[in-house]
């Protein structure tokens, strides 16, 4: 790219003024540009810093300015190298320099690696493949774009074996300008199915800047899909509208929207049309309530709902902008108002469509840039993906958000929403630093036993996911007004305003002081007022388990951050925020090093008192400033609409299991109308229930099966009864075209059987006496002459007065005469349950047999428990419970 820039000197000062500039490339179609040539130049501000690409500026629209350039007429030609190095004379690396390869692909960007690192990578490029590296990572650690370099590049491209279409997501970043990197990028993109691309079109539409023309395999790639897909079609309709208002690339956008509109046909234009028409009509809305006084914004409101009723009067029905699968047909005018925050949003409320759709309430804002929540929340659907993926429901909810034009856009409330302030101010003065506001409230909305502990369920996997997912993007101004509750227990965030550690500062202090929102009253509510302790380490084991599961999908994740920095986010701009989703990712850490390290955090935001504080100060605000008469803020008050469907079965439980009737599963079906039948099931019909689901609804992300090969080898029985009462009640919970399906019903109401069963026959499901006996969790692992031990958890350890311990535990390897034996974790204050997740280390352990691992459990000085472990017995890499005696062997 040839850059031109004009200036003007100003007599007086001899400073030089920028006046116009233009760019160009060189070789616009594999031949220099020759002899006399015209170009229009632009007198917008500086060019880019960053990035240098064709579409910056389109010479082709009218210019204040043009520029006569003559250039030699010299006969150069671009000419592809046709040169593979031979690679049968390579010797095979060292073992040490393949481990190497291996710990610097952990950094998943090249712009990540230092310039010696890619030195180092470069070098050995040719021992590098999908199991130890990825292929953005070796090209972009070439060192340079000389004809030569380019040629080794497109040898290693050529022999590159994908492991997964979204490796090559990393290709089409800013790093790679070449055509030939690109269009292999593209041809593996097209493997994704329509609803895979569509979670990932934001990105390829900022991809969009780094082409080389117009006509290249990516803008087909989005045009072709979007004649596949209304939902493509419409969502990079928004997408290239609201990038029109980009200082740069604008005249690409614009072409490409026409491309679209062209493509798609008149029918959907229209739509197009209708949308756009209805998004002025509330801009003009949001702008004549803002102008009004104070007293008159809900009369000023009132009058302007009538062009929005005149609006579908003539055009009868329209898709909602931010969600296209709902259709509206009307205004519903009294339950329409605004807020009385700064950038005053209207709340909206559309008549659905549908005649058995409940009424649809959206928030318009004007003023504020949603591109960067619509972002956060784009990179939420991600990770919450990825769990859904490995059979993990976190239970979340991740509301629609539009950009629609600068500083303006659509968020969809959710239904039966308050936020955590309300909940608060509910409690009276002091309820944010009361231990049970939150198990009080959902207490009071919660009144059946059975609601109540789904209540509980829900926020216990809501708050996890939401914790993991605040903790990796680093989402700050956290308090109690931009963190939500629904009256069935799911806990979810709002607004990201501020997000990758950027924190408010007041008077130089951070203002979010935890890694994340987790108090003392979440676990208050979670582990039922202290009454069940074992579920803050069922709590702790669920997130470090989904924050792994989401560690394993870094390099996505950092693709799709790099592939914004040129978006014009507030906040993502550079290497450096890149930096710190990386090292909170932690790709580099073992999954006992990340678990260890996540549970830290988790004390961390447990002890941190200024959160309470933060959310006391916002309280007090918001008593004082609140009015009866208008919502505060989706900080937005919502009113409550809750969502009910009839469900054919409400639920079912296993109740015992027959051996003398050829292995058969007693199984309690309860009706929707309360009624109940019992029937029989093997395990075998349990499997090919889900083998016949899984074809009838492929798209459908359906909870995972607990086969066979799931289980255990002892106690499978037991664990089959916990499983498969978890896999129904997923299904019957779940989408409700999978629980009403005739596969389902027919598999839970056909064959009832008698209520007269002999009870001796049935399997006891659970333990009628509850294990008391002191016990403590390890993962034990051995590694490179490494022995690791991760002290989990402990369960039902006392002081011998019965009171609870302020525990620590001590490690002695046995014999071990080279270096000091003893190893101890850190003290767990006046708890019987304790949560450790800390990693003990020993070094040059080169055999197992003969070594005896002592633990000893103590409380300051006082002996608590202990146990000898004789390590060449022990199952290693598995979690496992040990009792713990009274005295040490």
């Amino acid at each position: 790219m040839l850059t031109i820039k004009l200036f003007g000197i100003i007599c007086a000062t001899s400073n030089a003024d920028l006046l116009a500039w233009t760019c160009l490339p060189l070789f616009p179609k594999d031949k220099a540009i020759l002899g006399s040539m015209l170009f229009g130049m632009t007198l917008q501000s500086e060019p880019p810093i960053e990035m240098i690409a064709p579409g910056v500026w389109d010479i082709s629209q009218p210019s204040p300015a043009t520029l006569q350039i003559d250039f030699p007429a010299i006969e150069w030609e671009h000419m592809k190298l046709d040169s593979e190095e031979n690679r049968s004379n390579l010797e095979k690396p060292p073992k040490e320099c393949l481990k190497h390869i291996a710990r610097l692909s952990q950094k998943h960007s090249p712009l990540l690696l230092s310039e010696e690192k890619r030195r180092y990578l470069w070098f050995y490029r040719f021992y590098c493949n999908n199991e130890n590296c990825s292929l953005p990572l070796v090209l972009g650690s070439a060192p340079g774009w000389d004809e030569r370099t380019v040629s080794e590049m497109h040898t290693i491209l050529r022999r590159w074996k994908f492991s997964h279409p979204l490796e090559a997501l990393g290709l089409l970043t800013s790093s790679f300008p070449d055509q030939e990197m690109r269009k292999v990028a593209v041809q593996q993109l097209d493997n994704l199915s329509n609803d895979e691309l569509l979670e990932y079109l934001p990105q390829l539409v900022q991809a969009v800047k780094f082409e080389w023309n117009l006509e290249s395999p990516l803008v087909q790639l989005l045009l072709h899909r979007s004649l596949q897909s209304i939902q493509i079609a419409h969502r990079l309709y928004w997408l290239l509208k609201d990038a029109q208002n980009e200082a740069y690339f604008k005249s690409w956008y614009q072409k490409l929207l026409a491309a679209l509109q062209f493509c798609t046909g008149k029918a959907l234009s229209d739509e197009f049309s209708k949308e756009k028409k209805l998004i002025e009509i509330l801009e003009d809305i949001g702008e004549k309530v803002k102008s009004a006084s104070d007293p008159q914004r809900q009369e000023v409101l009132m009058k302007e709902i009538g062009r929005l009723e005149e609006f579908f009067q003539h055009i009868n029905t329209c898709h909602l902008p931010v969600n296209p699968a709902l259709c509206i047909k009307g205004i519903d005018r009294k339950a329409c108002s605004y807020f009385t925050s700064n950038a005053l949003p209207l709340k909206i409320t559309f008549i659905n469509a549908n005649p058995m759709g409940k009424n649809i309430s959206v928030i318009f804002k004007a003023g504020d840039d949603l591109r960067q929540d619509m972002f956060v929340l784009q990179i939420i659907q991600v990770m919450d993906n990825i769990w859904l993926q490995e059979g993990l429901d976190m239970q979340m909810i991740i509301y629609a958000c539009l950009s629609t034009g600068k500083g303006q856009g659509l968020v969809q409330m959710v239904p039966d929403a308050v936020t955590l302030g309300k909940v608060h101010r509910h409690s009276g003065l002091i309820g944010p630093l009361r231990e049970n506001t939150i198990k009080k409230w959902f207490s009071e909305h919660n009144h059946l036993k059975e609601d109540y502990e789904k209540a509980l369920r829900n926020f216990f996997y809501s708050c996890a996911g939401w914790c993991v997912v605040t903790f990796i993007l680093g989402v700050c101004d956290r308090h109690n007004d931009n963190i939500m509750l629904t009256k069935s227990g799911h806990m979810f965030h709002i607004d990201y305003g501020k997000f990758l550690g950027h924190a408010q500062t007041f008077g130089g202090i951070k203002r979010d002081r935890a890694p994340f929102i987790f108090t003392s009253e979440m676990e208050n509510f979670i582990t039922e007022g202290g009454k069940n302790p074992q579920h803050f380490q069922d709590f702790v084991e669920l997130c470090c388990r989904a924050y792994n599961i989401v560690r394993k999908h870094s390099r996505l994740l950092l693709n799709l951050l790099e592939m914004m920095l040129h978006a014009g986010l507030p906040e993502l701009s550079g290497i450096q925020d890149l930096k710190y989703v990386y090292n909170n990712l932690r790709p580099q850490d073992t999954d006992l090093e990340a678990t260890s390290h996540f549970t830290k955090k988790i004390k961390e935001s447990l002890e941190c008192f200024p959160v309470k504080l933060n959310n006391l100060i916002h309280t007090l605000a918001q008593m004082t400033a609140i009015s009866p008469a208008k919502s505060t803020s989706q900080t937005f008050s919502q009113e409550s609409c809750v969502l009910s469907a009839n469900r054919s079965i409400r639920r079912a439980t296993i109740l015992g299991f027959s051996k003398k009737r050829n292995n058969l599963y007693l199984i309690r079906v309860t009706h929707g109308d309360n009624e109940t039948s019992l029937t029989e099931k093997s395990f075998d019909q349990f499997s090919k229930l889900h083998s016949q689901l899984q074809k009838q609804f492929a798209a459908l992300p359906l909870p995972e099966f607990p086969h066979w090969w799931h289980l255990p080898f002892t106690n499978s029985d037991h664990k089959r009864f916990r499983d498969l009462n978890h896999y129904m009640e997923q299904i019957l919970n779940g989408s409700f075209e999978v629980a009403n399906s005739d596969h389902v019903l027919r598999f839970f109401l056909s064959k009832p059987v008698q209520k007269t069963i002999e009870e001796s026959s049935l399997v006891d499901l659970g333990e009628k006496f509850p294990d008391k006996r002191p016990k403590v969790q390890l993962v034990i692992s051995c590694e490179d002459a490494k022995l690791t031990i991760l002290v989990k958890h402990m369960q039902n350890i006392h002081l011998p007065d019965g009171s609870a311990p302020t525990a620590h535990v001590e490690f002695y390897l046995l014999p071990y005469p080279n270096e000091v034996r003893r190893r101890k974790t850190k003290s767990v204050p006046k708890c019987t349950d304790p949560t450790y997740n800390e990693i003990v280390v020993y070094d040059e352990v080169t055999e197992l047999q003969g070594r005896v691992l002592m633990l000893v459990v103590k409380s300051k000085t006082t002996f608590v428990g202990a146990i000898n472990i004789q390590l060449c017995s022990v199952p290693l890499n598995e979690e496992k419970w040990y009792p713990l005696g009274n005295s040490i062997i």
